[in-house]
């Protein structure tokens, strides 16, 4: 008699492991069971259907249970919730259609999801304009206002899934209003990197809300939301993008481990602690490869990978999850923003110290046709130069070098690893030095003591008796992109002949637009035996986290900073 596997769940890691399992075994009994109406659908593509970028819902189908049943000779039954387990008995109670059946199981998979956070926002339950992201009904539902005519959008919550929302809203012709609790949209980024995230956002017209708190949604005339702060914000629809815990309610009730993330606990098998019960996806904990710390990462990457490591471990073949890296990618207007390994928060909760450099490159060689500028920041062991996490903000090849990091992350690799990497290269898609390698190299200046440096954050609380500003930019780029006040200005063309008009007592504090400039004034400084320190990214990373800061704040002191 063939075994029977059950899947809770068919879309991302239990459609995954179904079709992989069948590839495996093709007598095995596969049973999924999907609460909802489909299986298999492009979930991250549904804030590209709402704003009509993405045409028609049916090309977020990824697979039909039709399909499924066909190809994979899978019993695929949709709108079928499984509402207990009985693990000493092997056995699920489902609901169908007001009924309830006991369906067996030799082998048991969980991939229930998660579920969208509902913030305690008063009204929202009582308002029909309010909706989140979950399903393709929801993305009907928000496409369908659109197109009935909704001027005012207001989009709560701005990580990946908010910030692609607002965006295709907002080409969609609405006035899009984004509020996140947060001094900065997307939290895998550092402050300095989402910074300029939150420029460009503004510089698209949306009305960005920063360290802001829904608190009530108004129906009793034209739909508002009243923030904390007392601002009221029109809207014809609402979104809910406040991100997803784990669905875990099945799995408690069964008696299983539910660990300090809130995620299903496996082991690096993804079985649980109790016997022939598996758990996959977004309900999961996962460990993380950085710190070695309980995660919870609701990505479909991983999801996907999970189900066929499961489906190969049922299929008798040796495999294991060892971690999680959470990298991550989004589109966002004209700008490609991405994140691999951990940030600054993950680490210093972890107790690790680290340091982080920061490279402006070009997508590609200069001199060919549409190069990209792209913001790369490490974060790394100050001792011997393992990576811990990367951040890009930029254009075009972004996306592939996340990637490379994350490989270099996942594989343990140094700062050092990445100079040496052989990339591919030709004047359309990069250059004889690649960005990645660039990164790798101002990291691997800071691990070796052949520069030192300060950060766009120490500028503030320098003291100018112990420290020199000195601004090494050609006068007419000081002309154009504004200055530090109080710094001293040389330009790096004229220094060797200017020596001596900088202090001997002071650290000389050398910035330019990004920090390759002002490095190579800092190794001429120091080779002259004044004390130096470069300042790692420059006036234009600085630049771009006061200009945020400005526009939050409109602080009379903070407007001093430029001249």
């Amino acid at each position: 008699m063939s075994e029977r596997t059950v899947i809770v769940g068919g879309n991302a890691g239990g459609a995954s492991a179904a079709a992989r399992l069948r590839r495996m075994d093709e007598d095995r009994e596969i049973v999924v069971f999907e609460r909802g109406e489909n299986v298999s659908i492009g979930t991250c593509g549904m804030p590209y259907y709402v704003g009509e970028t993405i045409d028609e819902i049916d090309d977020l189908l990824v697979q039909t249970p039709e399909s499924l049943e066909a190809r994979f000779d899978l019993d695929v039954r949709t709108g079928h919730e499984v509402v207990d387990i009985d693990p000493d008995g092997h056995r699920v109670t489902v609901e169908h259609d007001g009924r309830q059946s006991v369906e067996p199981y030799d082998s048991l998979v969980l991939s229930p999801g998660a579920e969208p956070v509902r913030p305690p926002i008063d009204g929202i339950d009582a308002c029909q304009r309010v909706h989140t992201l979950q399903s393709l009904e929801n993305a009907r539902q928000i496409r369908e206002r659109v197109e009935s005519g909704a001027e005012r959008a207001v989009v709560i919550g701005g990580g990946y899934i908010g910030l692609e929302v607002t965006e295709s809203l907002t080409e969609a012709g609405l006035d899009v209003s984004l509020v996140e609790m947060a001094d900065h949209v997307m939290q895998s980024l550092d402050y300095e990197m989402a910074a300029q995230v939150n420029n460009h956002l503004r510089d698209q017209g949306v009305d960005l809300h920063l360290n802001a708190r829904a608190e009530s949604v108004d129906i009793a005339g034209p739909t508002t939301v009243e923030l904390a702060d007392g601002t009221k914000i029109p809207a014809d629809v609402i979104v809910l993008a406040t991100g997803v815990r784990p669905r875990t309610d099945l799995a408690e009730s069964a008696g299983l481990e539910i660990g300090a993330s809130g995620g299903i606990v496996v082991d690096d098998q993804l079985q649980t602690a109790v016997p022939d019960i598996y758990a996959i996806g977004d309900a999961i904990e996962v460990r993380d490869c950085v710190t070695g710390d309980p995660a919870h990462v609701p990505l479909a990457g991983p999801a996907n990978k999970q189900g066929r490591i499961v489906a190969n471990v049922l299929g008798g073949i040796e495999d294991s999850q060892d971690c999680v890296l959470s990298t991550s990618i989004a589109k966002v207007f004209e700008r490609t923003v991405a994140a691999t390994g951990a940030d600054e928060d993950t680490l210093d909760a972890a107790g690790l110290s680290f340091e982080k450099s920061y490279t402006y490159s070009r997508s590609h060689a200069g001199y060919y046709p549409g190069a990209d500028p792209m913001w790369i920041k490490l974060l790394f062991d100050p001792e011997d130069g393992d990576l811990y996490g990367a951040q890009i903000v930029g254009g075009e090849g972004v996306d592939k070098r996340i990637d490379v990091l994350a490989t270099a992350i996942e594989f343990e690799k140094t700062v050092f690893d990445l100079q040496d990497l052989d990339l591919a290269y030709a004047p359309p898609y990069g250059s004889g030095k690649d960005p990645v390698n660039m990164a790798g190299f101002a990291a691997g200046n800071i691990v070796r003591g052949v520069v030192d440096v300060l950060h766009w954050h120490d500028l503030e609380d320098l003291d100018p008796e112990e420290y020199t500003l000195l601004d090494c930019r050609p006068l007419e780029e000081r002309h154009d992109d504004g200055q530090i006040y109080g710094a001293e200005t040389i330009p790096l063309a004229d220094l060797r002949e200017r020596l001596d008009e900088l202090p001997e007592d002071t650290t000389i504090v050398p910035h330019c637009k990004a920090g390759l400039r002002s490095y190579i004034t800092t190794r001429i400084l120091t080779q002259h035996g004044l004390d130096a320190k470069n300042v790692a990214g420059g006036y234009a990373l600085y630049r771009a986290a006061k200009r945020d800061r400005d526009a939050r704040e409109s602080s009379a002191e903070l407007g001093t900073v430029f001249r």
